[in-house]
């Protein structure tokens, strides 16, 4: 299925269909009588914002084509819908985000304590449609759909371990594989093969399909996740939705900036790790200094400290301060200069294009069994929407 039009109107027809139902059934959830209304209030934040629901379609699509019902789907597809969103909060907190979907993030609004607060809350709340999914389509249905959300949960937190650690220790001498790697745990799982997985299930689909229903979700996240990052790139924030060049302003390890810092030169490698190791605007402000004035300040009053100390100390964090310098966008222009340069946006296509490519054979192999409908159309479409999305 290649023409573009239609290609886009089934996926936006679709998956806005899929999101709206979802919703519904977040709102249902949610106690009308709670004492912290605002809580929940914000936890609606996110969900409601503008954005393509594409977890809970595949879901949807992979119940319907293997032959279930949308009844059997959808609460998975909430549940799915409810970690993507705590993720999100978290994610957005860790990796310092400005904006999510347009506007800014939730940290950046309310704080990070009542950020990870609500992120927290959207997990436990989770909890109750898998629970209420017994009454569907049985106990042990149930039962294996709560494990691979269990195994989805732990992929994605060593995902997201393995990438902040490679960034708290400054490493990048990684290869294609090791970013595969770290892709296939933080995104794939909880993006693309679980909630294919949890479709299948809840369709009683039998473990060999569903298994090459995983594979195709595998291969499709890994070339989804590239063409993110290209996108990061060359986006615009309207249709992205998030901060372009957000991903050089953080020093994320993607595809691109892993095969440019492989094929710089000595200096350009040097000067790249100098500018990717400094901070973004406003990050971490509580590691500049002024953080420290007031318990400098108590110590003076309770004349554990000298004024001559604290003269001193203030000297002594001021000559600090230079180490302390944030990334320019002068700088960020710099690298994305380098990504040029080095054809280091062409490889990642390249590489996103073969992902793709397996993803194609993956579900050619499940054409036998899938359903013929607009279900298994729209799990089709996604091979076209990968690389069409952001044109």
């Amino acid at each position: 299925m290649t023409d573009t039009p239609r290609v886009r109107e089934l996926l936006t027809g679709y998956l806005e269909e899929c999101r709206l139902q979802v919703i519904q059934e977040i709102q249902r959830l949610i106690p009308p009588d709670r004492p912290a209304a605002f809580l929940y209030e914000l936890m609606l934040d996110y969900p409601l914002r503008e954005a393509k629901g594409l977890r809970p379609a595949l879901c949807i699509a992979a119940c319907r084509a293997s032959g279930g019902t949308l009844e059997a789907a959808l609460r998975p597809a909430v549940a799915l819908e409810l970690y993507h969103n705590a993720f999100l909060i978290h994610d957005d907190i860790e990796d310092e985000s400005h904006l999510r979907r347009g506007r800014p993030t939730l940290h950046q609004l309310h704080g990070v304590p009542v950020a990870i607060n609500v992120g927290d809350a959207m997990l436990a709340l989770s909890l109750q449609p898998l629970l209420d999914n017994i009454g569907f389509i049985g106990l042990g249905p149930s039962l294996r759909i709560l494990q691979e959300v269990a195994r989805m949960a732990r992929e994605s937190a060593e995902g997201q371990a393995l990438e902040l650690d490679w960034i708290r220790r400054g490493h990048w001498a990684l290869e294609d594989a090791d970013y595969v790697r770290m892709v296939e745990q933080k995104t794939c799982w909880y993006s693309f093969i679980t909630p294919v997985t949890l479709g299948a299930l809840a369709a009683r689909q039998n473990p060999a399909h569903t298994a090459q229903l995983a594979e195709f979700a595998r291969c499709l996240g890994i070339a989804f996740q590239i063409q993110d990052d290209l996108l990061n790139l060359s986006g615009e924030v309207g249709a992205y939705g998030k901060e372009i060049g957000g991903d050089l302003w953080e020093g994320k390890r993607t595809l691109m900036l892993l095969h440019m810092m492989r094929r710089a030169s000595p200096p350009e490698r040097a000067e790249a790790e100098r500018i990717l190791s400094l901070p973004r605007p406003g990050a971490n402000p509580e590691l500049r200094g002024p953080a420290l004035e007031p318990v400098l300040e108590q110590l003076v009053a309770r004349g554990q400290l000298t004024p001559e100390g604290l003269a001193h100390l203030r000297h002594v964090m001021a000559e600090a301060m230079p180490s302390k310098k944030e990334k320019t966008p002068e700088q960020v222009r710099f690298l994305l200069k380098l990504l040029h340069r080095h054809g280091s946006l062409d490889h990642a296509r390249q590489v996103a294009q073969g992902w793709l490519e397996q993803a194609r054979r993956a579900f050619d192999a499940c054409t036998g069994w899938l359903l013929p409908s607009v279900h298994r159309d729209l799990l089709e479409v996604l091979l076209t929407y990968v690389v069409e999305r952001g044109k």
